[in-house]
């Protein structure tokens, strides 16, 4: 009986048991490969936590997980990602997603409403992991005892807390603004006052107040159900007995080391099947390229999770969290801290909390990995213990341990030991340069340095570490420690340790940016010994980057910097903003700052995006397998023996398209048509040569992995790749005479009259990736007689069945695309959006059965596309004064392989670069086609390029002439004649040509000028930092189009509403539900308002809605609004009579009794419009214009943003909270593009940036740190939409106001060092391309700054002793 139950029990603690939300799932035959989220989305109805990436690197999967000790009685809580996160390793935890934190049974949660209430949600998609995120640090903030109790409604996080809580969420919608200020309402520290527009209070006109927010308590949402303590205990005694060879599901968890050696001694342990985790993060960064059959958990071995702390040191148990480890150091002296304060910059917050130190260290031992932690550890002297398999137990410095060859699987790393230094003439100092400051992105370099001094100023123990710089693991600068020791620090001790430093560090074959890399090592190095110099020794002043290295990054002011506040790290100064608008009544509710429709429904996670859409029955999964060649024949598919590969059901290709059907993928009407599949030729790197069909979307991606392809590139000449290739053989895409920009006077006469000329100059723009937080994803379900119905994440619905119906060979009608909203589109979902469907159609349609697909980032990534790179060469000829007489441009465009919109995008460069009145406009325009994957639309397309290009040339004409560049930019703005004269008809009215006087306010103004002379205070008294101020004009012209509305009203009186528009985060149906209110508000007694919340805008459908066109544009809002106007009117007049008649009999009528009257009396309650635009007015300009203010590190060649000042002409807004969540969003994505996002290929054209570990958007903490933002309500013009104007692209341009500024900055870094790098051969004209990121930046302000600095101030000191 006794051996009955302990097998019973030894069989229970097969199964995985998790409490999801407080509920009980059993994980029974769950393959161990599977993740918490597959398991979330697929065995439980959470949906919440997304897929964003795979990586842990956008936060868009962020749960709560609870773990509970029954011999303390305490729950332990900590946020995750669950992408990474394996189910078996949270077996007896309690997960909590955002559903159950809140939702719309029970009521949201304040955090929900506070993110929805700020107006800091607008696709959705990264909603609920940014809610989990902020919930979280609540959580962890609210449980520190050490804390003072924070008052009413107000929890015990920090202000500053709140804007690190989401520091490792991505979002691309909002600009992360509202997203902080929703976070920072919860920060006892905090004044109200100074959070932006919200729903709670009116700004300015009513004080803040804690009581008018949705109250917060902590402890209201239980962690931990009581059912599972009890199991927990229940269990404690009978797990002992239980033998740790059997595992009925391939999960096993040994208990001690020997019962670990067991397992990898017994029969069927393989190190290609079989794999040890303890968090798994690390398959975020080196994926996992087969499944595994089984894994060995080793974080239930006690041993591995041991803290021990005395007078030696403190060492670590290898499987301790990164989190821990900085909890536990951070308490001890000033390495430990320093160590602390450096590992909480690794990675993000949620992975930090399961990350362990030993697996970081473990892959930097293995592989190539630039580990922070290895390199902290590594100066501070660390020692590692480890045990191979069958052998005792053997000690290393951590040094010896990474020099060794890779470890394999039977080598268990057990402790690390960090000696304790005391604090007696140490000093301990630790850097990293990465393009994030608070972590969630890899280094370029990182070092750590720790010296002992003696009393009499001489060096007499040294350690200098340098990771990440593109070499196997971090190392030890021996030569230059032996160098310093015994020396006396000073300037020219400090040149000779560079020189022998950049002998040994030296980045390895293929390493990017290597140069850049060595500089940084200078720089850090120097940093270090010159402070050391400074503390050490009051004679010598090296002019040191200060003592203050906040963070390890450092800070330039000068020693005795007049001014305290410079000491600051600029990255550490909070997030403040300021909003402004004018709130107009006139045809309310539309006018009002109402929040986004759905926002609660986002945050909560309970809104339904494609992939939450339930699996219908028999639904298959596919991947795409693609061409990692760019110009070859495809002889094959097979496939490697793995597990993977038994997973393939079928592979769907080119051959499987139905007879009748077409190869097509997309289409731009007029314009042309590109293949769905490569056949028989692979035409670029990156495209579909078929797709693998499996039964889960995992085994699908794996699959897809294991596939092999035959090239063979016989008789093909080679691939065009760049935009000199084309031009070179003549490859270019027509562009119809209808789409091509007209030219504007006589270039040559212009030329003549000019007193300057610059003949020939160039300037270079890459691309940029869309990065929507949802990938592409359909799902195509077959139906009777040929018909599909496809759910598609798509901003083309109505092309996205045309092109489907050609790909199957069947009539339009029998497609069916439904769309209810995009988690994120940006231009990315449009063209790129229909390969997806017409791939999912095509396999549903040969299977019959349904087909879902859901592009894992990194296939996403390598087939989007992106914005269009270019390269422009001009000549312009300016008079003394600056008066630009001509200008002329060569524009290279690269389109890649189709069409697309390529054909339309010369226009709109030359559109935007008309802002400037430039006398005689003259250009050459080449669309290349090239063998990469075809460029598309991107927010803005063309526009951005074209408004930066006049600014390289504005600013390229003031540095020849000296002037300021605003004194130029000023002189060269249209009055509204020659307005007219460039622009036509879509000039408009000169009473609505706002562009001067909003330029004008922004740079004339005092404020401005005071800026500027701090600024150049500022640089006058700092070496090694610098700033730069700038502020830029935007023009922007948008088209209208034709839209269908629909307006039904129900017998209770609800109302449905259909536009042709789909809801991508810009607030669309938000703004319909305003004018639906406002057209029928002539029938309700008091205007409408009681008519909002009786609006649903129900989801884009194909066959109910025809002719949808497509979303985009910036005017789709208003073009729907004024459709659903046109039907609302028609209602109106129906209704009319009705309401008449029952007003003389009954006085003031109500709504509802209205609708039941009219529908006894048989009226019709559904009309359509379909609203044309007038043939005199098909398009008008937007203006804007904004200061940015940076500063840049002279060492590192990071830049922030100190303050940004946009203001926008929104017309007469028809939503101001929407509008200015488009202004902050469309900047922010614009910032991305003009520095820190690199679009990278390889030699084949195959995108290698293909995930966050490389692909770099803007976070929380690379936005301005003052954002300012004001929308004015310009001129009323009658022919626009209630005089409303657009508002989702043009604020993008603004952004390069960003880039200027640091122009200027490293304007003043050139000229206080000296630099003439660069064609024009001088300190002030230089070619800065973009995007401008830390590299560029470091290289325009000189590789060798702090060696020319050092040979000076050396040259110097011998002078005088001479």
């Amino acid at each position: 009986m006794g051996k009955q139950v302990a097998a019973a029990a030894a069989g229970a603690a097969a199964a995985a048991v998790v409490a999801v939300n407080g509920k009980r799932y059993e994980a029974a035959g769950v393959d161990p490969s599977t993740t918490l989220l597959e398991f979330l989305r697929t065995q439980t109805p959470v949906r919440g936590p997304k897929l964003g990436c795979g990586e842990g690197g956008c936060g868009a999967c962020v749960v709560l997980i609870s773990k509970y000790d029954p011999a303390t009685d305490e729950v332990t809580e900590f946020s995750a990602s669950s992408c990474l996160t394996l189910l078996h390793s949270v077996d007896r935890c309690s997960v909590i997603t955002s559903e159950g934190i809140g939702n719309t049974k029970d009521g949201y949660h304040p955090v929900q409403q506070r993110l929805s209430g700020f107006h800091a949600s607008q696709c959705g998609f990264c909603t609920p992991g940014m809610c989990m995120s902020i919930f979280s640090a609540l959580v962890k903030a609210d449980k520190d005892a050490g804390r003072p109790a924070p008052p009413a409604g107000f929890s015990k996080l920090t202000a500053c807390e709140a804007e690190k809580a989401v520091s490792g969420n991505l979002c691309r919608c909002t600009g992360y603004r509202p997203i902080v200020d929703a976070c920072k309402s919860f920060a006892a520290d905090v004044d109200l006052e100074d959070l932006g527009l919200n729903c709670f209070w009116k700004k300015g006109d009513e004080p803040a107040d804690v009581s008018k927010l949705p109250g917060y308590s902590s402890g209201a949402v239980s962690t931990f159900p009581e059912f599972l303590k009890d199991e927990i205990k229940s269990s404690v005694g009978q797990s002992n007995g239980a033998p740790v060879a059997v595992s009925e599901d391939g999960w096993y968890h040994p208990k001690s080391i020997e019962e670990f050696h067991r397992l990898l001694d017994s029969s069927w342990f393989d190190e290609n099947t079989v794999k040890i985790v303890a968090s798994n993060t690390g398959s975020g960064v080196y994926k996992d390229q087969d499944l595994y059959d089984k894994y060995i958990d080793i974080k239930g071995i006690p041993e591995l999770s041991l803290v021990n702390r005395n007078s030696k040191g403190v060492e670590l148990g290898s499987v301790l969290s990164i989190a821990k480890a900085v909890e536990v150091l951070s308490g001890g002296n000033l390495v430990f801290r320093k160590i602390a304060e450096h590992l909480s910059k690794v990675a993000s917050p949620f992975v930090r909390n399961t990350a362990t130190v030993g697996g970081n260290i473990m892959m930097a031992q293995r592989l190539p990995f630039a580990s922070d932690v290895a390199t902290v550890l590594l100066a501070a002297g660390s020692t590692v213990t480890i045990q191979v398999a069958g052998s005792k137990r053997e000690c290393f410095t951590l040094e010896e341990f990474l020099q060794q060859p890779p470890c394999d699987s039977r080598t268990l790393l057990l402790s690390i030991f960090i000696p304790d230094w005391g604090s007696d003439g140490i000093t301990f100092e630790t850097f990293r340069a990465a393009p994030r400051p608070f972590g969630n992105a890899v280094s370029y370099v990182n070092s750590a340095f720790l010296a002992r001094t003696s009393d009499d100023h001489l060096i007499e123990d040294i350690c200098l570490a340098f990771g990440a710089y593109g070499v196997d693991h971090a190392i030890r600068a021996r030569k230059v420690e032996d160098f310093l020791k015994g020396k006396s620090v000073s300037s020219s001790v400090i040149l000779e340790a560079v020189r022998l430093l950049k002998e040994i560090v030296s980045p390895s074959e293929g390493t990017t940016h290597p140069e850049y890399r060595i500089s940084l090592a200078v720089s850090f190095l120097f940093s270090f010994l010159s402070s050391l110099a400074n503390s050490l020794n009051e004679q010598v002043k090296v002019n040191a980057p200060n003592g203050q290295h906040t963070n390890g990054v450092i800070d330039g002011s000068v020693d005795y910097s007049p001014d305290k506040h410079l000491n600051v790290d600029s990255n550490e100064l909070p997030i403040r903003s300021r909003q402004e608008m004018v709130f107009n009544d006139e045809y309310k509710p539309v006018g009002k700052p109402i929040k986004k429709a759905g926002a609660e429904l986002q945050a909560s996670g309970e809104a339904v995006y494609v992939d939450d859409i339930p699996a219908p029955k028999d639904c298959l999964y596919g991947a795409f397998i693609y061409s990692t060649h760019p110009h070859a024949h495809v002889k094959g598919i097979n496939f490697k023996s793995s597990l993977a590969s038994e997973k393939v059901i079928t592979v769907i290709t080119a051959k499987d398209i139905p007879s009748g059907g077409e190869n097509i993928g997309s289409t731009f009407p007029m314009l042309g048509d590109e293949a769905l599949f490569a056949d028989p030729i692979a035409e670029f790197a990156g495209q579909n040569i078929g797709v693998v069909i499996a039964e889960t979307q995992r085994y699908a991606y794996m699959a897809a992995k294991q596939a092999v392809i035959e090239y063979s590139t016989e008789n093909l000449q080679p691939p065009i790749l760049t935009i000199e290739d084309a031009v070179q053989h003549n490859s270019y895409f027509p562009t119809p005479p209808s789409l091509a920009p007209k030219p504007v006077g006589d270039f040559n006469q212009g030329m003549s009259e000019a007193d300057h000329k610059i003949l020939s100059a160039e300037v270079k723009l890459e691309s940029q990736y869309y990065f929507y937080m949802e990938t592409q994803v359909a799902l195509a379900i077959p139906d009777e007689d040929n018909c599909m119905t496809i759910y598609s994440s798509t901003q083309i619905p109505e092309v996205t069945q045309n092109v489907v119906a050609r790909c199957l060979g069947i009539p339009f009608h029998n497609v069916r695309v439904i769309t209810r909203r995009v988690g994120g589109g940006f231009g990315g979902k449009a063209m790129k959006a229909i390969h997806i469907a017409c791939a999912c159609a095509v396999a549903a349609f040969k299977l019959r059965r349904p087909v879902r697909m859901y592009l894992d980032r990194k296939t996403d990534m390598i087939m989007a596309g992106g914005r269009h790179p270019m390269k422009v060469k001009y000549s312009v000829g300016f008079k003394s004064d600056g008066k630009i007489t001509a200008l002329h441009l060569d524009l290279g465009i690269s389109a890649g392989i189709s069409p697309d919109v390529s054909p339309a995008m010369p226009a709109a460069i030359i559109g935007a670069l008309k802002k400037y009145n430039w006398g005689n406009l003259a250009f050459d325009t080449k669309i290349c086609k090239t063998n990469v994957s075809s460029k598309s639309a991107m927010r803005g397309p063309g526009d951005v390029q074209g408004s930066f290009i006049a600014e390289a040339i504005i600013e390229h004409v003031a540095s020849a002439l000296s002037a300021d560049t605003n004194t130029i930019r000023r002189k060269n703005l249209h009055d509204f004649e020659s307005l007219a004269v460039f622009f036509g008809e879509s000039a408009g009215e000169a009473s609505t040509y706002s562009l001067v006087s909003m330029f004008d306010k922004l740079a004339s103004s005092p404020d401005y000028q005071r800026r500027a002379a701090m600024v150049e205070h500022f640089n006058s008294s700092n070496k090694w930092k610098k700033r730069g101020i700038s502020c830029v004009p935007i023009t922007y012209e948008v088209r209208l189009r034709p839209t269908p509305g629909k307006v039904s009203i129900m017998n209770d009186g609800s109302i449905a509403v259909e536009v042709g528009g789909v809801e991508i985060g810009q607030g669309l149906w938000t703004k319909v539900k305003q004018m639906t209110a406002f057209g029928l508000g002539q029938l309700c007694p008091d205007g409408g308002e009681c008519l909002l919340d009786k609006v649903r805008v129900i989801q884009a459908d194909t066959l109910s809605m025809i002719q949808g066109g497509f979303t985009g544009g910036s005017t789709t809002s208003e073009t729907s609004c004024e459709a659903v106007r046109q039907s609302c009117a028609a209602l109106v007049e129906r209704l009319k009579p009705i309401k008449e008649s029952m007003e003389v009999k009954d006085g003031k009528v109500e709504w509802g009794a209205l609708i039941a009257q009219a529908s006894m009396a048989s009226v019709n309650l559904s009309a359509q419009a379909y609203w044309t635009p007038d043939p005199t007015f098909t398009g008008y300009l937007n203006y804007g214009a904004g200061i940015s203010e940076v500063e840049i590190d002279v060492l590192t060649g990071a830049t922030t943003i100190l303050r940004s000042d946009l203001v926008y002409d929104c017309g007469q807004s028809l939503n101001p909270a929407v509008d200015l969540g488009q202004v902050e969003g469309a900047f922010v994505q614009g910032v991305g593009f003009f520095t820190n996002e690199e679009y990278a290929t390889n030699s084949d054209g195959l995108v290698i940036h293909d995930g966050t570990w490389t692909y770099k958007i803007p976070t929380v903490d690379t936005i301005p740190k003052q954002f300012n933002v004001e929308l004015i309500n310009s001129a009323r013009d009658q022919k626009r939409v209630l005089s409303s104007k657009a508002s989702g692209e043009p604020p993008l341009l603004l952004a390069s106001s960003v880039h200027c500024a640091m122009r200027e900055a490293i304007r003043a870094a050139r000229k206080e060092f000296s630099v003439c790098t660069g064609p024009a051969n001088s300190a002030l004209t230089f070619q800065m391309d973009v995007p401008a990121t830390m590299p560029i930046v470091k290289e325009l302000c000189g590789l060798d700054v702090v060696e020319r600095y050092l040979e000076s101030v050396a040259a110097g000191a011998n002078t005088a002793k001479a």
